[in-house]
């Protein structure tokens, strides 16, 4: 799971498989593969960042 942040400055944590995409508009808005969405305040390349950070501690067995 990643962690996130909602415009009202709560943390929410997503599983990052269940992403279908991500938008700037100027929002980040993240979309899930069942269509629901989320506002948050970090940017996709952030949010892009934190996937990565993730699937690599996964794989690696930590």
């Amino acid at each position: 799971m990643i962690t996130v942040t909602r415009l009202n400055g709560k943390e929410l944590m997503i599983n990052p498989d269940m992403i279908q995409h991500i938008e700037d508009t100027p929002d980040t808005v993240i979309t899930l593969s069942d269509t629901k969405k989320f506002v948050v305040s970090e940017k996709s390349e952030e949010i892009r960042r934190k996937i990565i950070e993730f699937k690599k501690e996964i794989y690696s067995g930590r």
